[in-house]
């Protein structure tokens, strides 16, 4: 069983209507495809969900008209198929939110008496909030409830709670006197306070059968069926051995009382991998684990390195296979254009960049080019801009290691009118990877030289870089971006874009010093104020407000790693930068 979780009242047009995205659609019809070639459930689970914002008592009207399209949409598919109204209401009466609950489930039905609804409490879907449901008058509704007890042992160095557990760490469970970490003095006087200290009794297997029993009990009472839709245990501060006992204990009490699960989640924090790891299901697999929830593994082994042979896509239509997007951007980027791709759906398009922002591929794994930087191959793309005089950067970027003197090198080449004019048309670009020129790195605020010592056999990303100059009201199009040994992509001239003269600079906003230690100022010069919010790798959002021109953002309760800035002018200019925190 997969549960989807989507943001899904982001993915319409907004208010009044909230029409769906027909983008978005596609995307999740080829995702239901696969759940019913493969016979898997597959759950689409609202996830349009900030923890630190109480649910809006308004939701119903939006939860109302995404639903019904999505019926409308669905309707005729396969009962693997399920909808869950909305993930984790809170802050929220249980009255009101059962009775938007039940105009939900009533507007679904209008269309779509066919598929299973999944339904859940108010309170984070809390089993204590089961009880408070009404008996509603649908007979293919699932009842769920999400576990994480006890609290302090599976969020332990989670930031997004309050007071913020980023400085717990090392909880065992089950509890055991001599494996208790000191209470950090931050905890005396607040709720994790009491819990730390009733944690003998909360910290026990016999505690978290208990707890289920909740459940349990309900679904014996309504004789209505349940499903625990959430289950983890956060890694970065947890014993490893601890963990896998936790999910051993949780996954064969749920099991043995015939209850359906997914745990949260599989990539991220919670995830099925490796600490620190990249994630690759053939050798990062957190194998101990698995077999604490009962699953086969395919066998694992050391990841090596080793050179690619063939060519591959960056991007055509979407990005390529193992190549997560990196970018920063304060301008607009999208990778969903339709703006007269060459061929196919889509192309990127990238308008209004602000001076060294890029448009960025992260190789993960990284990438051993130097096989194919002996054989000849090239960077092939189509490339179309609508503003003479301007030039950007490609480049690719090495390893950043442990070696003394290392840096991210980069090994760029500038793209200019030499290569194409900007006249509104398609053209073809085909550089040799060994027509690339080492340019030097940049690391902590310094920038160092070349010193030829970019290692193509260690590669760990590529970029599209605004490097001389701010794009203004230019726009840059690039489709078919792939590494290749072929010279033959065509263009296809499917339309004409008008081309622009220079007008007024976009505002411009900054991050400084990126990466950040316990605070970073973030300035622009933006003359009225702009929403921002701070969001972590699983889309948490752990920061907000509002900025105008100049603030100080406090980070030191935020564990280190990346972050993603993205601010929202009120006149429908956005971006996103990259934040990391040291």
């Amino acid at each position: 069983m997969i549960r989807l979780p989507i943001n899904l009242h982001y993915m319409t047009n907004g208010a009044p209507d909230y029409t769906l995205d027909p983008l978005f659609l596609g995307f999740l019809d080829e995702v239901a495809d696969w759940a019913e070639e493969l016979n898997l459930h597959l759950i689409f689970d609202n996830h349009t969900f900030d923890p630190s914002t109480d649910t809006d008592p308004a939701v119903g009207g939006i939860l109302e008209k995404v639903w019904l399209q999505m019926a409308q949409h669905f309707k005729n598919r396969s009962d693997l198929i399920y909808y869950e109204i909305l993930n984790e209401p809170h802050g929220i009466s249980d009255a009101l939110w059962n009775a938007i609950q039940q105009d939900v489930v009533q507007t679904i039905r209008a269309v779509d008496n066919t598929h299973w609804i999944i339904v859940g409490g108010a309170g984070w879907n809390s089993y204590y909030n089961l009880d408070d449901m009404p008996v509603y008058s649908d007979d293919k509704l699932i009842y769920t409830f999400h576990f994480y007890d006890p609290f302090l042992f599976t969020h332990q160095g989670a930031s997004w709670v309050t007071p913020s557990l980023v400085p717990l760490a090392d909880m065992p469970f089950p509890y055991n006197a001599a494996g208790m970490p000191s209470m950090p003095p931050s905890f005396a006087g607040t709720w994790v306070g009491d819990a730390f200290n009733n944690y003998s009794n909360d910290g026990t297997v016999a505690r978290v059968q208990q707890l289920l029993n909740i459940a349990i009990q309900f679904r014996e009472e309504r004789q209505a069926p349940i499903f625990c839709g959430e289950m983890g245990v956060f890694m970065p501060n947890s014993d490893n051995d601890d963990r896998v006992f936790w999910y051993q204990v949780v996954r064969q009490y749920l099991e043995d009382n015939d209850i359906s699960w997914t745990m949260w989640d599989y990539h991220g924090g919670f995830g099925l991998f490796e600490a620190g790891s990249d994630g690759l299901f053939d050798h990062d697999l957190n194998v101990p684990m698995l077999e604490a929830l009962g699953f086969n593994l395919p066998p694992q082994s050391p990841f090596v390195l080793t050179p690619d042979s063939t060519g591959f896509p960056i991007y055509t239509d979407y990005i390529g296979a193992k190549i997560y997007e990196s970018s920063y951007s304060s301008g607009s980027l999208q990778f969903y254009s339709q703006d007269l791709p060459n061929n196919g759906h889509y192309c990127i398009r990238w308008t209004g960049a602000a001076q060294y922002n890029n448009i960025g591929f992260d190789f993960r794994p990284d990438k051993d080019l130097s096989y194919l930087l002996s054989e000849g191959y090239a960077l092939d793309f189509l490339v179309r801009g609508n503003t003479p005089g301007l030039e950007f950067d490609m480049r690719f970027i090495d390893t950043d290691t442990d070696t003394p003197n290392d840096h991210p090198w980069r090994m760029r080449v500038t793209i200019d009118e030499s290569y194409a004019p900007w006249d509104g048309h398609w053209h073809h670009i085909h550089i040799p990877l060994a027509d690339f020129t080492e340019h030097g790195a940049w690391e902590d605020d310094t920038w160092y030289n070349p010193q030829g010592d970019f290692d193509w056999a260690a590669v760990d990303r590529f970029e599209i870089v605004a490097e001389h100059s701010p794009l203004q009201n230019a726009g840059f199009w690039f489709d078919n971006i792939q590494v290749t040994n072929l010279d033959t992509a065509q263009v296809f001239e499917t339309g004409v874009l008008e081309t622009a003269s220079p007008t007024a600079v976009l505002p411009q906003l900054g991050i400084f010093p990126n990466p950040a230690g316990d605070f970073v100022r973030v300035k622009t010069d933006f003359q009225h104020e702009i929403d921002w919010q701070l969001s972590d790798l699983m889309g948490r959002i752990v920061r907000k407000g509002v900025l105008k021109q100049s603030s100080f953002i406090d980070l030191s309760d935020l564990s280190t790693g990346p972050y993603f800035f993205t601010w929202t002018d009120r006149a429908g200019i956005f971006g996103v930068k990259k934040l990391v925190k040291y």
